[in-house]
């Protein structure tokens, strides 16, 4: 398995933030929920190591909001 890499390694962030907000320009909720999950298993799958993905999940849960 391997390890999560963290470190920054995007050439063009602000580019990646406004490709993925044009992508949601226009979708309802609902759309934009399904348009999320299949990005994210697109690139769970091209990951390929479910130990990556899972730490990847736990990284978030960790910087997300408190849940209520």
């Amino acid at each position: 398995m391997s390890t999560l890499d963290l470190s920054p390694r995007l050439d063009d962030p602000d580019g990646l933030f406004e490709a993925l907000a044009e992508a949601h320009r226009g979708l309802d909720t609902s759309a934009s929920r399904r348009l999320d999950a299949r990005l994210v298993l697109i690139l769970a799958n091209h990951i390929g190591d479910v130990g990556v993905v899972r730490q990847a999940i736990a990284e978030a849960l960790r910087s997300a909001p408190a849940r209520s």
